[in-house]
């Protein structure tokens, strides 16, 4: 009750406001240490005017802080969970630890905490250097929170910025952080953020027996809905183990439709460093499961593709892939790729499968394109890798998804918050 009244005081913005900026100043180096390990290409520039107009669930922290105080609290987080303070921003756990939060472990997704760890890479639990918190990993010997982690915790809050694609896993770390919630009967609070790719629907949908940590859900590859939508989703399809339902606080985005532009500040994941790369993923993201590089091993990931075995005299253009930050052992690394260059290609609102049958029809050996089971379960069915390979066209596949598409468009509309 003291607190409630307190919160509608004119000092109570204020004090927020002066200790994130504290904590800013306390953290710059850490941040720093971030920006030269993370950011790359991403646009600083750009982070005053989201935070004047978008307002993520993060920077509502009046809000959820009332759900915090007193309570043993677990962080499910990455470098992209940030309080946007003017131009620069602060951890939200750095902030929430400044204003005395109880915070007593991290969970971290594929990537880690500090988002350096490469695509599949396992990643070990540790302490964080910079709060001395346990960091428990999510992608490493167990990709749900085991019931004796969560033993000490009253709430767990989620906010991990995804980018609306069926095979970036951070949405089955969801599934997985709820499924345990549910099971230990603890609430989530979802900080939500807006999707990049929020703004269509696109691609096979999954199929059942193809599910895996790369797809656990009957949705299509491009899904149109924020984590907070998806949570609902999950929730209201009855997904979580023995139709289990998870107590989820949702903390929604202000100023914010599917219609949104939104270029992220911070990439959410060390291959996606910009706008461009983002909008070509849902795309590209299907050459992770052939033998194509999609640009991994270069500084413009997911904005082309490669491989020694394409014909050079069709697909001229070629680089070569190096081990660099991200990406350790690109694919045909230190070996000459054949390909297209797409940093420059206009693309919005549309998955395609343009690129990968073109790669395919301009395989000098065919039998080196498809990856055993790879594929398969980036497109979450086995249909499409048969259609490539008879020679279907592009419009003639994307027919074939249409019903599947009409159904989820249906059920997705029972999920949304936002217009």
């Amino acid at each position: 009750m003291a607190f409630n009244v307190f919160k509608n005081t004119v000092l109570f913005p204020i004090i927020i406001g002066f200790v994130l900026m504290i904590s800013c100043a306390n953290l710059s180096k850490s941040k720093t240490d971030i920006n030269d390990e993370m950011l790359g290409q991403a646009q600083h520039d750009k982070t005053d005017s989201i935070s004047k107009s978008i307002v993520v669930g993060a920077n509502q922290i009046e809000t959820y802080l009332p759900l915090l105080n007193g309570k043993r609290v677990g962080v499910v987080a990455n470098q992209t969970s940030v309080i946007f303070n003017d131009r620069s921003y602060t951890h939200l756990v750095d902030s929430l630890m400044a204003l005395n939060i109880n915070i007593k472990k991290v969970f971290a997704p594929e990537h880690g905490f500090r988002g350096t760890a490469d695509a599949g890479e396992h990643v070990k639990d540790d302490v964080d250097t910079k709060t001395n918190l346990p960091l428990i990993s999510l992608h490493g010997k167990n990709r749900k929170p085991l019931q004796q982690q969560l033993e000490d915790l009253d709430v767990i809050i989620f906010d991990i910025q995804d980018v609306g694609v069926r095979f970036y896993t951070y949405i089955s770390t969801l599934h997985y952080v709820m499924e345990a919630c549910a099971e230990a009967k603890i609430p989530l609070i979802i900080l939500d953020r807006p999707n990049p790719n929020g703004h269509y629907i696109d691609g096979p949908t999954l199929k059942i027996e193809n599910k895996s940590f790369l797809g656990m859900h009957p949705i299509p590859l491009v899904h149109g809905m924020t984590i907070g939508e998806y949570a609902h989703m999950i929730n209201g399809e009855k997904w979580l183990a023995n139709n289990q339902k998870c107590d989820i606080t949702i903390i929604p985005i202000k100023h914010y439709t599917h219609d949104s532009f939104y270029s992220l500040p911070i990439r959410p994941s060390p291959n996606l460093p910009n706008d461009q790369s983002i909008k070509l993923y849902p795309s590209l993201g299907l050459f992770e499961g052939t033998n194509v590089n999609a640009g991994r091993g270069t500084e413009f990931q997911f904005q082309r593709y490669g491989a020694p075995f394409l014909d050079k005299e069709v697909l001229k253009f070629n680089y070569t892939p190096v081990s660099n930050f991200g990406a350790k052992n690109p694919k045909h690394k230190d070996v000459v790729c054949y390909g297209e260059d797409l940093k420059d290609e206009n693309i919005n609102g549309i998955m395609t499968l343009k690129w990968v049958i073109k790669a395919y029809k301009n395989s000098t050996d065919k039998s080196l394109f498809f990856l055993t089971s790879g594929f398969t379960k980036h497109a979450g069915t086995d249909k499409l890798q048969k259609q490539i390979e008879a020679g279907l066209s592009e419009d003639t596949i994307k027919k074939t998804w249409h019903d599947d598409l009409k159904a989820f468009k249906k059920i997705r509309a029972k999920y949304l918050i936002y217009d």
